[in-house]
């Protein structure tokens, strides 16, 4: 049995790989973005880095550039999508924040009205 968490059973590694297809809208050397099979708003964007790592607390300094990065390819995903009214952009850090595939991803949501508090 291979665990979820290491990228040789992780879903986003494979989706990375190309081992499991996915609805991308978006790819460079350093990251992959995909429709979430699951959406919670009209557009649902997942932004996931090609490298491993379960959450920002396994990152080291030399992965500033990337997180940064994920950032960025978010802005162009909501660019992209028309989201000029607004979007919302999250990490699930840990289970009990609602992680449910421990390989760091943003979500970029739009195209319906949020609520705040979250969750």
């Amino acid at each position: 049995m291979t665990d979820a968490t290491t990228p040789h059973g992780c879903l986003f590694c494979k989706i990375v790989k190309r081992e499991i297809p996915a609805q991308i809208v978006y790819e460079d050397s350093a990251c992959i973005a995909f429709r979430d099979i699951n959406p919670q708003a009209p557009v649902h964007v997942l932004v996931v880095p090609r490298k491993h790592f379960a959450s920002p607390g396994e990152a080291d300094e030399s992965d500033e550039p990337l997180l940064g990065h994920l950032h960025r390819v978010a802005a162009q995903i909501a660019q992209q999508h028309h989201l000029t009214a607004g979007h919302r952009v999250v990490m699930n850090t840990g289970a009990t924040a609602g992680q449910t595939v421990f390989h760091v991803h943003l979500h970029v949501l739009g195209g319906r009205s949020f609520t705040w508090p979250p969750g």
